[in-house]
């Protein structure tokens, strides 16, 4: 039996977003390949783990998964600490889920405090295509994309698997650029 060398990239990627827009679901639907209609708010943080392959390469996602309420976001900066890429989660059917993405943008950059915030690796998933009651349209979400450093930006839905795996991809992707950069 031969014996990989290769070394494992463990990768810390935090979830974050408001109550309700489906982060839990999403995790679940991208490591369990599981739905549950119920649903149970996070108290506190809680994470997954999901071995995969990106260009060749053995990677662990490490995936954080940490309480909407404003309440529990005083625990972010232990939780953040360590982070290759935060994701950013709205729900595509309520506009105020998406006027929140800044802060929750500005406050996970004010935990962390990266050397380079400017290039500090974001994806952002519009979840809930899956119901037909849009309040933000695409082109406005891949606006904020734009302002903020062209972040990545997928629409998904947790209960269809639309663009799950895609987007997860893509959260890995550009979490090894950051951990390959950490190596540097």
């Amino acid at each position: 039996m031969e014996v990989s060398s290769r070394r494992r990239a463990l990768l810390k990627v935090i979830v974050l977003g408001d109550s309700g827009v489906g982060k839990t679901s999403l995790m679940n639907r991208y490591v369990y390949k599981k739905f549950n209609q119920q649903y149970k708010a996070t108290i506190g943080a809680d994470f997954v783990t999901k071995e995969l392959q990106v260009d060749d390469k053995d990677v662990t996602l490490q995936i954080w998964d940490t309480a909407g309420q404003e309440r529990f976001q005083s625990l972010g900066s232990a939780f953040y600490r360590g982070s290759d890429c935060c994701v950013l989660v709205y729900d595509v059917n309520v506009l105020k889920s998406f006027e929140t993405l800044t802060n929750w943008h500005d406050e996970f950059l004010k935990q962390v405090d990266p050397v380079h915030p400017d290039v500090f690796p974001f994806v952002l998933l519009g979840n809930k295509i899956d119901i037909d009651e849009l309040q933000v349209s695409e082109k406005k979400a891949r606006e904020w994309c734009s302002s903020k450093g062209d972040i990545p930006y997928f629409e998904t839905s947790a209960k269809e698997d639309y663009y799950v795996d895609d987007a997860f991809q893509s959260v890995a992707k550009v979490a090894l650029q950051t951990d390959n950069q950490h190596d540097m």
